[in-house]
């Protein structure tokens, strides 16, 4: 280019957007995907229209009991029978709720639709029903699974859970995982299979209400008898998924078939029968009923009993008390699980699982049969009551204090699992009991007859009342 001519450059065009007349719609279509820019904002010729009032009127919804007592007393209100629940606590006509809505998570969680008046500040979710999980099928209808982690749970970060169904004579395939595996029996029965790295091997049959434990990195596998099984998984990884397990099929594909050939001292076809992609769970030979007749053993041995991955927790008694029962199983029992311990609580209708926290572990727990509420207390004035029924993962963080109620006409059975290496808590009602009476005076503003009554041992579960609009319990024992 010669000095002093200068380069012309075309004008830059604003891209803009079509305006509405400019829209090319489909054949068959009416109308406009867009308004004009009149609509935007005030304007002195629009005029509020006249609308029916968003009031739901009381001859239009049924208050539950207990609904129109004081807010603070939070009775549990039972909204399973009345028609169009509303949203009202300690009142009669409001507020209401208009809608958009569906009335079965209202009645499911009136906890949170219509909160105690004790309910205070944020407190993260404590809530997962397995009935909202992904459910993952094996391969022709040989089971499923489905997972709780901190993808659907965020706060439960120290624990993930796993609810596993084994169709008849079904495989969990031989694998491992990168987390530690407790397990209990929901129903069923299992066969499983663990070789460890002395090279000991291990095989027994568990059933429902009996436990298992797999250290990270130990591979086993599980097998279903001819009734079929169904399990839950507790890691103690809160990131842990059930589609991050270290699998033999997976193990098998994914290295060279000549590496393969060589580490097992045959040839390439000797693995051309195995299906391609994972095996996770599928059906099985039926297991034959003698043990023994899978019982391998190598020079190595068996697993010393004192290390035994099960624990019959099923022929275990419970303690019973007024009001329900209550078995723990941790490592002063079950060694080989070192950090984890577990309680197995049933509490009769109306009854409540003493206040209570946990000193050293977050609580898992998963609700087994029945209905219950927990109100979650969090340092230092927030609360938050949640409602459970069989099938939902509760979670508490460390040191929270909270307690759970049977809000049902059943017995509720639930699992409180930590991580730690023995089960313990610190009650309410004993710490109270064991300080001196003017200091409880000086704080509660109560008299003598409440402090004495103060116990100083564990109560850990008191008889409630099946009318769960009681709130009056001077005089009962604790």
């Amino acid at each position: 280019m010669s000095v002093g001519h200068v380069l012309a450059l075309p004008a830059l065009q604003s891209s803009g957007s079509l305006a509405p007349r400019d829209e090319v719609n489909p054949p068959g279509s009416s109308g406009s995907l867009r308004g004009t820019d009149a609509l935007a904002g005030y304007s002195p010729d629009e005029n509020v229209p006249d609308s029916p009032s968003t009031v739901v009127p009381p001859e239009d919804f049924e208050l539950a009991p207990g609904q129109s007592e004081d807010e603070d007393l939070g009775l549990f209100i039972d909204l399973s029978n009345v028609k169009n629940p509303q949203p009202i606590r300690g009142g009669t006509t409001s507020p209401t709720d208009p809608g958009p809505r569906t009335e079965e998570y209202d009645r499911l969680n009136s906890d949170l639709y219509i909160p105690p008046g004790t309910d205070e500040g944020s407190v993260p979710n404590a809530k997962w029903p397995f009935g909202l999980s992904h459910n993952r099928h094996g391969l022709a209808g040989a089971g499923w699974a489905r997972e709780q982690n901190v993808n659907q749970l965020p706060i439960a970060t120290a624990m993930a859970g796993v609810n596993m169904r084994l169709s008849p004579n079904a495989y969990r395939e031989l694998h491992w995982h990168k987390a530690g595996e407790w397990a209990i029996m929901l129903k069923g029965s299992v066969r499983v299979a663990v070789v460890n790295d002395e090279g000991q091997s291990f095989v027994d049959d568990v059933t429902e209400g009996d436990v298992w434990f797999f250290p990270a990195g130990i591979p086993h596998s599980l097998q279903a008898f001819e009734n079929g099984a169904e399990f839950l998984l507790v890691f103690d990884n809160g990131s842990q998924s059930e589609d991050g397990t270290f699998l033999l099929s997976e193990l098998i594909q994914r290295n060279p078939k000549s590496v393969v050939a060589k580490n097992f001292r045959t040839s390439p076809e000797t693995f051309s029968k195995q299906p391609e992609g994972q095996l996770w769970i599928f059906p099985g030979t039926p297991p034959p009923k003698d043990i023994e007749k899978q019982n391998v053993t190598g020079p190595a041995g068996i697993v010393p009993h004192k290390e035994a991955y099960t624990y019959h927790f099923s022929k275990q008694q419970p303690l019973r008390v007024p009001g329900g029962s209550v078995k723990i199983l941790d490592p002063l029992t079950f060694p080989i699980a070192k950090d984890f311990s577990a309680a197995l609580v049933t509490l009769e209708p109306g009854a409540l699982r003493e206040m209570h926290w946990h000193l050293t572990s977050d609580e898992w727990s998963y609700f087994i049969q029945g209905s219950a509420r927990l109100t979650v207390y969090q340092a230092p004035s927030s609360s938050r009551t949640f409602d459970f029924t069989a099938g939902d993962v509760g979670y508490v963080p460390v040191p929270n204090a909270h307690y759970i109620e049977n809000t049902g006409n059943e017995t509720l059975v639930f699992l409180e699992v930590l991580r730690t290496d023995h089960f313990s808590d610190i009650s309410v009602n004993q710490w109270l009991g064991l300080t001196p009476g003017q200091i409880v005076k000086d704080h509660l503003k109560v008299d003598d007859d409440f402090v004495a009554s103060l116990p100083k041992v564990k109560p850990l579960i008191l008889p409630g009342n099946t009318n769960l609009t009681t709130s009056n319990f001077t005089g009962e024992p604790l």
